[in-house]
């Protein structure tokens, strides 16, 4: 265990406390451990020892795991690009991850028939590049770089690139139905259709 991972395990021990709303003095009585050897523990001023720690750890109600961290994973994310017909995903979140992002690139298909779709959740989209069509429900929107919307993905929804150039976005997309931001304005070429 690392000199770092001891440190945290004072500070550790008085948050899992303080969340249990105990004082020193309740928690020196459930552990027979003076609330001076806690408090001191706690700030860091005495080295942990299992002769402290476990009995904390029992009055606590909390495993040793909760209490001497673990070492930290590797932040990165594998990314994995997927292309499906005229579009390419590229994952920038793990699979675990409780919303998924992928940066989207659309084919330029001027001519293409929305077929908009259904499914549960929320999603989050951001123009990073090109120009995007966005037909939401009785909305035919175009959106620009720099621009944003977020909708409820249980409306009828279809995405394709504006124009003759590809379009590059930034999706975010939450099952739980996590709502981040909204921002979409009617194309001034294209009729609105509500």
């Amino acid at each position: 265990m690392s000199d770092e991972s001891l440190r945290q395990i004072g500070p550790r021990l008085k948050s899992w406390r303080q969340k249990r709303n105990l004082t020193l003095d309740e928690l020196s009585t459930m552990t027979q451990i003076s609330a001076s050897t806690i408090s001191r523990l706690e700030a860091g001023k005495r080295a942990p020892n299992l002769e402290l720690v476990i009995p904390m750890a029992r009055a606590l109600r909390l495993e040793l795991d909760d209490i001497i961290p673990g070492p930290t994973p590797d932040p990165r994310v594998r990314r994995v690009t997927q292309r499906i017909g005229d579009r390419s995903y590229e994952a920038l979140s793990p699979d675990s991850s409780p919303t998924q992002t992928y940066r989207v690139t659309l084919a330029a298909s001027p001519q293409s028939t929305p077929d908009p779709q259904v499914h549960d959740g929320y999603e989050w989209l951001y123009v990073l590049d090109g120009r995007l069509r966005l037909v939401l429900g009785e909305h035919d929107l175009e959106l620009g770089s720099g621009e944003a919307a977020e909708f409820d993905t249980r409306t009828p929804h279809w995405l394709g690139a504006a124009g003759d150039l590809p379009a590059q976005i930034l999706v975010i997309f939450s099952k739980q139905g996590k709502r981040i931001h909204l921002r979409a304005r009617p194309s001034s070429s294209r009729k609105n259709g509500g």
